[in-house]
């Protein structure tokens, strides 16, 4: 028998390894905030504001945010998975046939990468760690 432990998909924390957030991209400050008011009108959602360029949404559901921020500011929306061991999910991923297309980088609360996956899409893994 196999040890759970050992296992990287086993684990007691529920976010590893699932869907955790989503993060809308904003190409300005403006439009973030037009964002907001329109989330905010249509399906009434609170935010919560971390600097100009980056709000995480409340009451929408699942965690996601608004990102105007150029340095980090993704493509599409993006869907983002937990892991706490970020090197060692970043080298599954390689082995598994994903492509890096942002490595690892920090942001307030915590870091994450960014990947292709085989059919195209593009994801990212963040950690708290």
């Amino acid at each position: 028998m196999e040890d759970a432990a050992a296992t990287p998909f086993m684990t007691n924390n529920p976010k590893e390894n699932r869907v955790d957030y989503v993060e809308f991209p904003a190409p300005s400050a403006a439009a973030l905030r037009a964002s907001k008011m329109f989330y905010s009108e249509v399906f009434g959602w609170s935010f919560q504001d971390w600097a100009d360029n980056y709000v995480d949404t409340q009451g929408s559901g699942i965690a996601s945010g608004i990102n105007s921020d150029p340095s980090h500011r993704p493509p599409a929306p993006l869907v983002v998975l937990f892991a706490s061991d970020l090197e060692t999910t970043k080298a599954r991923v390689i082995k598994a046939g994903g492509r890096i297309v942002k490595d690892i980088f920090p942001f307030p609360g915590g870091r994450r990468f960014e990947y292709v996956d085989p059919a195209g899409n593009q994801l990212a893994v963040w950690s708290d760690k």
